[in-house]
């Protein structure tokens, strides 16, 4: 957790935002790339948004490369699940199960609930089918592609095992 809100205020502070003024600014935004707000979703475990924007990037500009973002994002859900499943962190894990849920106001009078483990379950099974059906998707776009970014994805996940899922691979965002 240290280290989420550290790369939090590294990077704001990289953007020149302070901490107090940083949600007030929304004009900023637009300037982030895609990638880059998805960046920040990520390391926020802000899972809803990081899907969202990957989503509009495949609808603004349909690619391997924003398909493969997109299954990257569902494979990161998956492994968060799993690291909170051995930690037995199932506060977390349905923080994350409402993140994923909830979108507006409205849900806050219309709980979901469910329990963390029967949630770990569903968002796993979803993540997992979405995920396969997106890189096959990439495939059909550009196999060149989709090869090279899974071999910079594995090389990531091989070299932040038990992070990985907190951010892109340095290679993408270059």
């Amino acid at each position: 957790m240290r280290q989420v809100i550290a790369g939090l205020v590294v990077l704001m502070l990289m953007t020149g935002l302070s901490p107090a003024g940083a949600w007030y600014r929304p004009s900023l935004s637009p300037t982030l790339s895609g990638i880059e707000r998805t960046s920040l979703y990520l390391l926020a475990g802000d899972y809803r948004r990081a899907l969202e924007t990957c989503e509009q990037e495949i609808h603004n500009r349909p690619s391997a490369e924003t398909y493969l973002h997109l299954t990257y994002v569902y494979q990161a859900i998956d492994a968060y699940l799993e690291q909170l499943s051995r930690d037995e962190s199932w506060m977390a894990v349905e923080q994350l199960y409402l993140n994923l849920a909830y979108r507006h106001t409205e849900d806050l009078v219309d709980p979901s609930g469910g329990l963390a483990r029967m949630a770990k379950e569903m968002i796993q099974t979803s993540v997992r089918q979405q995920a396969d059906v997106s890189a096959a998707m990439a495939v059909r776009l550009n196999k060149a592609v989709s090869d090279r970014l899974w071999q910079e994805q594995t090389q990531w996940r091989n070299a932040h095992p038990t992070t990985w899922w907190q951010a892109f691979p340095d290679a993408w965002l270059r």
